[in-house]
């Protein structure tokens, strides 16, 4: 299991509800296509599952 994951924003917010907005947000994307890694834990893992249909996640 990796420790880290990398994930990529790949659908735009716009349209998205305040919720996933903000969840995106705190994952630290702000523009299409920028990539963040984040440790592999149950909060980022939780996060990730919340806005699934925004973003593509890579085990590093």
């Amino acid at each position: 299991m990796a420790d880290k994951l990398k994930i990529t924003l790949v659908k735009s917010t716009i349209g998205a509800i305040p919720k996933h907005r903000a969840t995106v947000a705190a994952l630290g994307l702000t523009k299409l296509h920028k990539t963040v890694e984040l440790p592999n834990n149950d909060a980022t893992k939780g996060m990730i599952q919340q806005v699934r249909h925004l973003v593509k996640v890579e085990e590093v």
